[in-house]
């Protein structure tokens, strides 16, 4: 290995910061013992309809075969909780659920999609690389790949095997340092990098996530049946939500942080740095009133460039009506049920079913 190759993880660390990443490390690329947990969960359908969950098969446990070539994968993570967060923070977004005429939009989605913000930032530490290397006249054939949640890679296991953490029981990635509030992404790399090493779990006998699950979507340790979690109903799935399950989402209207507001590591959840994750007003304390009255226009201008525009205006009205529906069930509300009547002649007949049943 050369030896630019050894020393190279303290500049990569350094640039990463200076990008706004919390941390880099350097994963393995064998995750064939994770191959049996991955069919299993496929073999259970906790995927849901997420077809290219199981699309890819097996090359999400195998990184060379994702991206042929690839000797060495760089994982970083970059924390997300906005600045007016810190704190009392978490204590706040718990008090959102006892307003139940608000919809809750899940903190990581408030501020800028983080698709774009990691894409970019991980193309710009990548070709940092490239540039060293090449003054170290190291970058011949050097090659790379960057993503961040839009491909088949198992990201929580190539962070945890590089100890950016360990899975916590809700399957997410647990840091000592910053709790779970962070993006995980990776840049695969055909040059061979010294690994850094695993951290042990610290979860113990502490089962906070699994207890507080509205769906009770974790059906074991650090296992999720996606067709029962919140963010999977609000997010990827865009049909008629099971009658049984929709009184357990609260006023949750675009996906779910229950199961990390209670885990007691985020208390050492750490601001972002990064202000495109700062959260826009438009899509935090909002009442469902004034959400179910946004036109298809309103919605795409106040969630342009976030994470939330891709499921379109259909799907959110169906998210806020269940919302809605569940708001009635605690209080009769007069102005929230006439501003679901509105949409009674939705184009949409998801729309009309939820609406129909939340005034039911």
């Amino acid at each position: 290995m050369s030896s630019c190759h050894t020393s190279l993880l303290p500049h990569l660390q350094t640039w990463a910061r200076e990008l706004g990443f919390s941390q880099i490390a350097v994963a393995p690329i064998d995750l064939t013992s994770a191959e049996p947990g991955l069919l299993e969960w496929l073999a259970q359908n906790f995927h849901g309809e997420m077809d290219y969950m199981a699309k890819h098969g097996l090359k999400r446990a195998r990184p060379a075969e994702l991206v042929p070539g690839t000797l060495s994968v760089l994982t970083a993570r970059m924390n997300y909780l906005p600045k007016d967060s810190a704190h009392d923070g978490l204590t706040r977004e718990w008090q959102r659920f006892d307003k139940p005429q608000e919809g809750v939009v899940s903190v990581y989605a408030r501020g800028r999609d983080y698709h774009k913000v990691l894409r970019q930032r991980l193309e710009k530490l990548a070709q940092r690389l490239h540039v060293y290397l090449a003054q170290q006249q190291a970058a011949e054939g050097f090659e790379y790949r960057v993503f961040t949640d839009s491909a088949p890679v198992l990201e929580v296991e190539l962070a945890t095997r590089a100890g950016l953490g360990w899975r916590g029981k809700h399957s997410l990635a647990l840091s000592r340092e910053a709790g779970s509030m962070f993006f995980l992404g990776e840049i695969f790399v055909n040059i061979a990098l010294p690994e850094t090493p695993s951290t042990g779990a610290h979860c113990g006998t502490c089962h906070a996530c699994i207890d507080v699950c509205p769906t009770q979507a974790i059906v074991a340790d650090g296992v999720v049946d996606a067709r029962r979690c919140i963010s999977y109903l609000t997010i990827e799935y865009d049909g008629v939500i099971d009658e049984a399950l929709r009184p357990l989402m609260g006023n949750h209207i675009y996906g779910c942080d229950d199961c990390q507001l209670i885990c007691p590591w985020n208390k050492f959840a750490q601001p972002s740095v990064v202000s495109d994750f700062d959260a826009r007003p438009a899509l935090v304390g909002q009442s469902l009133v004034a959400l179910l009255a946004w036109s298809e226009a309103d919605f795409l201008r106040h969630t342009e460039g976030t994470a939330i525009r891709r499921i379109g205006h259909a799907q959110w009205l169906r998210n806020v009506a269940i919302a809605a529906g569940n708001a009635l069930r605690a209080q009769d509300d007069v102005d929230l049920r006439a501003a679901l009547q509105l949409h009674l002649a939705h184009e949409s007949a998801v729309v009309r079913e939820h609406v129909v049943w939340a005034l039911r």
